[in-house]
């Protein structure tokens, strides 16, 4: 009996390795139902019924294996969702089809010479039907959904009549065709475009014959991942890509609030490797016809030169798909001119063509009619006729863009001549005036100094230019240079020429002197602060000539370097550029500050360098760096722990509520951003970079025409109307805490359907989804009741309105105190709907997150 029993074991074990063999492939005589799959030899990829969460429909489709989070790449039937009693077969003619009772759907629909067919799934998540001869038959990568999977085509064959675009789902719960489709324009640029329905949403800037150029996405994540190919013949176009690694999982999706995004399974999760379109002016003719889109101003749209709001009232309440039209109509004669405008991105939809000359290019515009505008480029002269859709100004500091004339009638350009000659004039005026008043000043002051304490420090050099314009337009300039002794309230700079390399960083002034009183910080009364002033020779030396390799990073007004000192110690080296034509008035604000602040969460200065024409700042080193780099730089994957975030936030609020209510001087920071957070070894943090701050003398509110700061974490009501208090620094903070809660940059991050990360948050809120929000990185640590608490306040920050924030000390309690209760938030700054208050005013200067663009004095 035992030997009979061992005489069948090896038809059991066969029967098992036969059934294994066949557990990625359906034929004729089995088929699949709601709870049973196949799987891909590799373990990749799993077919099957599928339902999507809240929803009662079922559907048949290819999903990752082992993925868990948003794993599904292809569906059978988008169109016809079917009941948990459906099964998917192949039928007795051999197609593929879905079976509810008596209603079919074929997925596949062919005419075939017998139905001994099989269908496999591959580890490429590619579902192939095949006939005996294994002959493909038909596949799913030629029916794509919305997921571009390693392998899969983007374009067209026209011989075929075959598309491979690629359509979002209708939403995240519905998968059924949404509004957005992803193809390759079958014109001669070739271009990646992305549609709303028939309406072009976004297109790439392009063309992507040179597949280098892949998707716009960075080049070093191409190079080191990405292996992507452009095939392009006569009646076929398409874009395909592989992967060098077989461990390494990717995708592009079109998601369905329209986002191209490029996903990377790294650490149990999906993280976003790029995202387009990325950033507002992105989207096709987000400002309407004959305007110009600036990411980096506020508002972002404004009307070309000589042309005006088509709506005034639409323009003014932030909506700018109108576009502009005209001011005066062309004569289509020698009369009309042309305006240069620097450094866009050039229009859609223009004619190129070889010329000999830039001359050949302008008079080609100039004598038809219909041109509205030309760019001259190494012979190739590109002409634009009618509207002026898509043109992106990109800021001063980019050096990319390209040069643009626009056609304009004589009448607006004589208005602009007129205009700038008006302005040049009142320029020179006041600059004199005010170089000889200052210059009696300062000598008056020497004078004074010298009389009342002979041999005092010296504090500083002032150094004028004064530009004179002449009948020619071309400038002739003197420069006086005044040695000025002044007072900045308690702070000094001590004699010129000391010696960084043998200074004593531990017997430097103390910024960090505190006292802890009912759960507020209180400081000691603030001695004068002496600031030495050091050769530029020994922080030459320190920085090793300011070598690459100590560059620690570039903020708006220059690099900043690590210094070594004779005894170990280091020191932050801010070295502001000579290039940028800006500084002296930040660096001499900076300095009076700093040296009046003393608190733990405020950066320590050390010093400074003014000689040679050099400007440099002389700082406590930060070896963390900065909090932008730990959130989102290049090797932001490292994970910031739950408690971390809190002491960070924590840190930062104490910071501002010092600066706020009890430094000596009321101080408003106005740049407050996370590459202006640095944190210390035990990742304390301080608020650094007051080159834009202002002092306060307690009241409310002031006005400014001079606007500076960053774009993403100005408040509204200063971007707009140039109106600054302390709830503008409310405002950054509420933005600084949803970077720190989600880890996504404000200005980075963008959906068709929430204009920004404060949009995005205000959505996750109101639909009662707050964790959501939450970074994924903390999601094993975090409190819920305490994340939750947090993004209120953030919400509470940002609102619309300034008089609605809470000021730093009530921050601090509802931060510090759990049993507080916290109000409700309003609608935040977000809305494409904020009135503007007035169209005229000039735009201000703002920056993206990296960047800061200022020219102002402290006072």
């Amino acid at each position: 009996m035992v030997s009979k029993t061992r005489f069948w074991y090896p038809f059991i074990l066969l029967m098992f390795l036969c059934a294994g063999a066949a557990m990625d492939t359906i034929r004729p005589d089995n088929h699949l139902n709601s709870s049973t799959t196949v799987v891909s030899v590799g373990e990749m990829f799993e077919l099957g019924f599928f339902q999507p969460t809240d929803s009662e429909h079922y559907y048949v489709g290819i999903w990752y294996k082992n993925i868990k989070e948003d794993p599904v790449v292809w569906i059978a039937n988008r169109d016809y969702p079917v009941t948990a009693s459906a099964f998917f077969c192949i039928s007795d003619d051999g197609n593929l089809e879905i079976k509810q009772g008596r209603i079919i759907y074929r997925v596949t629909d062919m005419t075939l010479p017998n139905a001994n067919v099989s269908a496999t799934l591959l580890d490429s998540g590619n579902l192939i039907l095949r006939d005996e001869n294994s002959s493909i038959l038909w596949q799913s990568f030629d029916f794509p959904s919305h997921t571009y999977l390693p392998g899969m085509k983007l374009g067209y064959d026209t011989r075929t009549q075959s598309t491979w675009s690629y359509v979002s789902w209708k939403s995240s719960n519905d998968p059924s065709p949404g509004n957005f489709t992803l193809k390759l324009d079958s014109g001669p640029e070739k271009q990646i475009m992305i549609l709303n329905g028939d309406a072009i949403y976004w297109r790439s800037i392009r063309s992507w014959g040179d597949s280098s150029n892949f998707f716009e996405f960075p080049v070093e994540t191409r190079l080191n991942m990405y292996n992507f190919s452009f095939v392009s013949e006569s009646d076929t176009a398409y874009l395909t890509y592989n992967i060098y690694r077989n461990d390494t999982i990717s995708r592009f999706t079109i998601d369905a609030t329209g986002q191209l995004r490029q996903l990377l399974w790294l650490d149990n999760e999906w993280s976003v490797l790029n995202s387009q379109p990325a950033q507002p002016c992105e989207v096709y003719a987000y400002c309407g016809a004959n305007s110009s889109c600036s990411n980096v101003s506020s508002p972002i749209c404004s009307c070309l030169p000589g042309y005006k709001p088509s709506s005034v009232e639409f323009w003014n309440n932030g909506d700018f798909k109108e576009g502009c039209s005209r001011k005066n109509e062309l004569q289509c004669g020698k009369n009309d001119g042309f305006h240069m405008l620097t450094k866009v991105i050039l229009p859609q939809k223009h004619l190129t063509r070889e010329v000999q000359s830039f001359g050949d290019c302008r008079s080609s515009c100039l004598s038809n009619c219909s041109c509205s505008a030309f760019s001259y480029t190494g012979r190739n002269c590109s002409i634009w006729t009618g509207e002026l859709i898509n043109l992106q100004q990109l800021p001063v500091n980019n050096s990319s863009g390209t040069d643009f004339y626009l056609k304009l009638a004589a009448t607006d350009l004589e208005s602009k001549k007129s205009s700038s000659n008006m302005r040049r004039a009142v320029i020179v005026s006041v600059t004199v005036t005010m170089t000889v008043f200052t210059s009696a000043f300062c000598i008056w002051q020497v004078k004074v100094k010298r009389d009342k304490r002979k041999g005092e420090t010296l504090d500083t050099f002032i150094l004028f230019q004064v530009f004179v314009s002449d009948t020619s337009g071309t400038y002739s300039c003197f420069m006086l240079s005044v040695i000025c002794t002044r007072s900045y309230g308690s702070s000094t700079v001590k004699q010129a020429g000391q010696d960084l390399l043998s200074f004593e960083v531990t017997t430097s002034p103390s910024h960090t002197q505190k006292e802890q009183c009912k759960g507020r910080w209180q400081v000691e009364h603030e001695k004068e602060v002496e600031i030495p002033l050091f050769s530029f020779s020994s922080v030459s030396a320190a920085t090793d000539n300011f070598s690459f390799s100590n560059k620690l990073g570039e903020g708006g007004f220059g690099p900043v370097y690590k210094g070594k000192l004779l005894k170990g110690d280091e020191v932050a080296v801010k070295r502001l550029s000579r290039q940028s034509g800006q500084g002296w008035d930040e660096l001499k604000n900076e300095a009076m500050l700093i040296g009046k602040l003393q608190h733990k969460n405020l950066v320590k200065l050390l010093g400074c360098c003014i000689e040679r024409d050099e400007k440099i700042l002389i700082y406590e080193y930060l070896p963390n760096k900065s909090l932008d780099t730990l959130l989102f730089g290049t090797n932001a994957m490292v994970t910031l722990p739950w408690n971390t975030r809190v002491g960070i936030i924590e840190g930062i609020a104490q910071g501002l509520l010092y600066l706020h209510q009890y430094s000596r001087v009321q101080i408003i920071h106005r740049d407050l951003k996370a590459s202006n957070i640095l944190l210390d070894e035990d990742m304390n943090p301080k608020i650094s970079d007051f080159g834009m701050a202002r002092i306060f003398g307690g009241t409310e509110q002031r006005a400014t025409k001079r606007i500076v700061g960053t774009y993403g974490y100005m408040a509204p009501e200063y971007a707009l109307q140039g109106v600054f208090s302390v709830k503008s620094d409310v405002f950054s903070f509420g933005v600084l805490l949803l970077e720190i809660l989600s880890g996504k940059r404000n200005t980075g991050f963008y959906l068709s359907n929430s204009l920004d990360l404060i949009g995005y948050a205000w959505d996750l809120w109101t639909s009662k989804r707050p964790l959501e929000f939450i970074n994924p990185e903390t999601h094993d640590a975090y409190c819920p009741i305490a994340a939750t608490r947090y993004m209120n306040i953030a919400l509470l920050c940002v609102e619309e309105r300034a008089a609605n924030r809470p000021i730093m000390s009530d921050v601090v309690m509802m931060l510090n105190n759990e049993l507080t209760v916290l109000p409700s938030p309003v609608q935040p700054a977000f809305s494409n709907a904020r009135n503007v208050q007035d169209s005229s005013q000039s735009i201000p200067e703002t920056s993206q997150n990296k960047l800061t663009i200022s020219v102002i004095a402290a006072r």
